[in-house]
């Protein structure tokens, strides 16, 4: 295979892992009927005795739990870090580019009908996301959990296969990789710039 090469191609599965625990919210894809569907949710790793299982939630109106109802294969992307590598960061003389962290998995969805089950998937995932000093502790008895719940629709996904996209200029000289990952942690501190300039411009579409 010539594409990806293959020094863009993560080879451990614990990398894959951690990267999906770092950057939980995912974009899944399915296509059913000549019809394609995606949603972006954050989803919870499991692990098994196989490649593990993603738990996740989305709204029983989103169009897409209709293709959930077929037991599908669906395609899962997890984004990391990326960045623009302007020439101007390396030593020797290259080409801009474009790098960054991705993880890629198929599965296959299955819904989860057991309210019980759905409201534990919840508490767990909430736990999952406040970390190890948690700021809230989601409880059983939250009354807007209960009413919730009526418009949640849950679901596991079992990881079939993965691919770790990982293009952090490998094939340049070390000290260009070096030149590069210090680009890419400079552009997250522009972070609080981005976030107040698309919150200010931000406009809600209105309703036909």
């Amino acid at each position: 295979m010539q594409y990806p090469p293959a020094h863009h191609q993560e080879g451990n599965y614990k990398n894959i892992v951690q990267l999906m625990q770092m950057y939980p919210l995912a974009t899944i894809h399915s296509y059913v009927n000549n019809e394609m569907e995606s949603t972006h949710t954050p989803l919870v790793y499991q692990p098994n005795e196989q490649l593990g299982i993603l738990i996740g939630h989305i709204d029983k109106y989103n169009p897409q739990v209709n293709h959930f109802k077929e037991d599908i294969e669906v395609q899962i992307i997890f984004n990391g870090p990326q960045v623009y590598i302007s020439p101007s960061v390396y030593s020797s003389t290259q080409l801009p580019t474009w790098n960054y962290f991705k993880a890629h998995l198929k599965g296959k969805l299955i819904l989860e009908n057991e309210r019980e089950k759905v409201r534990q998937s919840l508490i767990n995932m909430t736990a999952f996301l406040e970390g190890d000093q948690p700021n809230y502790i989601l409880e059983p008895d939250n009354p807007r959990m209960e009413s919730a719940l009526d418009y949640i629709v849950g679901f596991r996904i079992e990881i079939t296969s993965w691919e770790g996209k990982y293009k952090i200029s490998q094939d340049k000289k070390k000290k260009d990789q070096k030149r590069a990952m210090i680009a890419m942690q400079a552009a997250r501190e522009n972070t609080e710039k981005e976030v107040t300039l698309l919150y200010s411009a931000h406009q809600t579409k209105k309703k036909k």
